[in-house]
């Protein structure tokens, strides 16, 4: 597989992640993650996580953003932006959990989806899917 790092604009994306932080809904673990995803067609989308009293029906940000995209037609992440911390701070990189980062191999070539974990849109880090899952298992293993 050929790896091509996509263009886009990674300030931007974070922006949208920082600015949708209000609308998380944690008061159990009073940690709040808002994550911004950017799908081949251009279009972004934004999720939350959202705790509930029973708390594995609660939804991780990022697979929030990436289930909203996917219910409007996408298919391919070309890049997602995640942020969270205490109490609505920012404090430190959020990364994502081991679910999300396999619902991300589910809609895109691991080698080329960028992950940004970011304080601010001026300090993060990014990383390719594939540096985060080694050795993921996807939907090409089932062809």
């Amino acid at each position: 597989m050929n790896s091509t790092i996509p263009d886009f604009d990674r300030e931007k994306l974070i922006q949208l992640a920082l600015d949708n932080l209000k609308n998380s809904y944690a008061p159990y673990s009073n940690y709040n993650v808002s994550a911004a995803v950017l799908m081949g067609s251009g279009k972004t989308y934004t999720g939350v996580n959202v705790e509930n009293a029973s708390y594995p029906a609660g939804i991780c940000a990022e697979r929030n953003a990436i289930f909203h995209a996917v219910e409007c037609g996408e298919r391919k992440i070309t890049a997602i932006a995640i942020v969270g911390g205490p109490n609505y701070q920012v404090k430190d990189y959020c990364a994502p959990c081991g679910i999300c980062r396999q619902v991300m191999r589910e809609f895109c070539n691991p080698q080329d989806m960028r992950v940004i974990v970011a304080k601010s849109t001026t300090d993060y880090k990014e990383f390719s899917l594939e540096e985060l899952l080694p050795l993921s298992f996807g939907p090409v293993m089932l062809q």
